[in-house]
């Protein structure tokens, strides 16, 4: 095993922030999509001068922010090579796995009959909605009945995912846990298989005032595969989650999990790990509220907000970081929010790479699979990628960078 280059390595998702349209975006409708570009066209004032030190403008063209001179950050765009837009697929994709076969999405109908039957038979509860919705426009329209009569809110979304509602005071987070792990295990059929079980728990005793809780808990299918992860929690390497990846990944290959209640305390945790926490490996980060919050709801002004604060925090981060720190900030799909209807658009995502023993600057190739960002990491270390991953270094690229 090779020498590792640095001892911690923070990998931080900004969950949707595409960089403009992949080269197969015609084939998922979304020919045109440019998260990134599109909010900056959709502001007057885009203050993101972090963001912009390391290289961001550089890398994409925007309204308001002019490129630097100097990067600090190396940077690119990935493409993606898996099938599907959804969030477990671009995790795991940067992770190393490569789906062939998109998760199953029930946007258009719902759930079949067949599967909403065996679930209220195992559950006690009869299912009401059952169909796509905003979590926020599903709790107006039925939580009132579901706290009246204990009947069950099941929704969907763009996802592979199947939602339950539950009130915390009513339903109890707990029967909501119950009811999320059957409708998990009814779910693992290949009929019916979704990425992700999520329960949603909500307070609140009328409409305007219900409010979902951090009590969230995603119960996923777990990776078909070894990933990054494995690799480096197996060879005694810290492998730190922050947010939803645990759940993403169902734990695999985590060794400590934090939980996150917004995008803003998400940095807060990865400010603390890198202020205190004296680890070797990785700390993975993923920051839900750009998708969950402004992407999916058509919001830029929202989303450009997001992205002010999160350069904020990454300002207070960047002091915490030293020479034997790598900082590498992605994103697992786009969700343009100027765009029609409310799902993830088909985008390369940008990748910054920082560090202060680094020069920055162009990479001379935009890889062809997110799953350079786990091979980086794993390279790191001195290990290789497990079998049936892809994904190639970009160590080399940038040691040949350095040199010039």
């Amino acid at each position: 095993m090779k020498e590792r280059q640095w001892k911690r390595v923070f990998v931080i998702v900004i969950d949707s922030l595409g960089v403009g349209e992949a080269a197969d975006a015609p084939e998922y409708n979304d020919a045109g999509a440019d998260t990134l570009g599109h909010i900056s066209q959709s502001v007057e004032t885009f203050c993101i001068p972090n963001l912009r030190m390391l290289g961001l403008a550089n890398l994409h063209p925007l309204e308001q922010v002019a490129p630097v001179k100097e990067p600090l950050a190396y940077y690119t765009k990935l493409n993606e090579r898996s099938r599907g837009k959804d969030t477990m697929t671009g995790h795991w994709e940067l992770m190393g796995l490569k789906t062939e076969i998109p998760f199953i999405t029930f946007t258009e109908h719902g759930f079949p009959p067949e599967l909403i039957k065996e679930l209220e038979e195992r559950t006690g509860h009869k299912v009401i909605g059952n169909k796509s919705s905003s979590g926020t426009a599903i709790l107006d329209e039925l939580a009132e009945e579901e706290i009246a009569t204990g009947n069950m809110i099941v929704y969907t979304s763009a996802d592979s995912v199947l939602q339950i509602c539950g009130n915390e005071e009513t339903f109890d987070l707990q029967e909501l846990y119950r009811c999320c792990k059957i409708a998990r295990e009814l779910t693992m059929k290949d009929e019916w298989k979704v990425g992700r079980v999520i329960a949603r728990p909500y307070v609140g005793k009328k409409k305007g005032e219900f409010k979902r809780t951090s009590n969230r808990h995603d119960y996923a299918v777990k990776p078909f595969g070894p990933t990054a992860l494995t690799v480096l929690k197996d060879h005694g390497f810290e492998v730190i989650s922050i947010g939803k990846i645990n759940d993403i990944f169902d734990g695999e290959g985590i060794t400590r999990a934090l939980k996150s209640n917004s995008s803003v305390h998400g940095m807060e945790q990865t400010i603390e790990v890198a202020r205190y926490d004296d680890f070797e490996g990785l700390c993975f980060v993923n920051l839900v509220d750009f998708d969950a919050l402004w992407g999916h709801r058509r919001d830029p002004e929202g989303y450009a907000k997001e992205l002010e604060r999160f350069d904020k925090k990454l300002g207070v981060l960047l002091t915490e970081l030293g020479s034997d720190d790598l900082l590498m900030i992605t994103a697992d799909h786009g969700n343009d929010p100027t765009y029609s209807g409310t799902d993830h658009t088909r985008e390369r995502v940008l990748l910054l790479l920082y560090s202060k023993s680094l020069k920055g600057g162009a990479l001379p190739e935009q890889p062809d699979t997110f799953a350079a960002v786990g091979a980086t990491v794993v390279d790191n270390f001195g290990l290789s990628m497990p079998d049936g991953t892809i994904g190639n270094s970009l160590l080399p690229l940038i040691a040949e960078a350095e040199t010039k």
